[in-house]
């Protein structure tokens, strides 16, 4: 049931909406202004999508909206009602096995803190459904929304080169 408050002086509603996440409907009543991000971490609980920049900048919320990688920090939450959003909990095989990508990113050392991991993996599970056999070049391209301090992009872009059969 929407509620409603002040906000700055004038009133607000909050508003009920149906999010489709990982093949599931969840009924939310978003407050205005609430993230994509927000939603799934803290009403959800799908940890995944990581908060590093809250600019759009590093990657680490990437989601997949409608197939396509958001930075769910930036997304209000009311703009994707309606959109199937895969998060990386809905990436794995059936039965909580990896899919093919996230062990590749196991196998070639694509995975060091892990904190920005799963915008990694989102981002080219896009990358991966649009074009199953990228050049480097379209991988590296595909990835320039991404931020690792970690790993140095080399052995990303080789789990992506090996799965896609390309390697390296």
């Amino acid at each position: 049931m929407p509620w409603i408050s002040v906000d700055a002086g004038r009133w607000v509603a909050d508003v009920e909406l149906s999010l489709s996440v990982n093949g599931r409907s969840h009924p939310i009543d978003a407050e205005p202004g609430e993230t994509l991000l927000h939603v799934l971490r803290e009403r959800l609980g799908l940890t995944g999508a990581k908060e590093g920049c809250s600019e759009g900048e590093c990657g680490a919320c990437t989601v997949l909206v409608g197939g396509r990688p958001m930075d769910s920090c930036l997304l209000a939450v009311h703009s994707v009602a309606g959109s199937e959003i895969t998060t990386i909990e809905g990436v794995g095989e059936p039965g909580g096995a990896l899919s093919p990508l996230q062990e590749a990113m196991v196998r070639a050392g694509g995975v060091q803190c892990g904190f920005c991991t799963p915008g990694f993996v989102m981002t080219l599970t896009a990358l991966l459904a649009d074009q199953p056999n990228p050049a480097e070049d379209d991988i590296r391209r595909a990835l320039a929304g991404n931020i690792c301090r970690c790993t140095g992009y080399a052995q990303i872009v080789d789990a992506v080169l090996t799965i896609a059969g390309g390697g390296r």
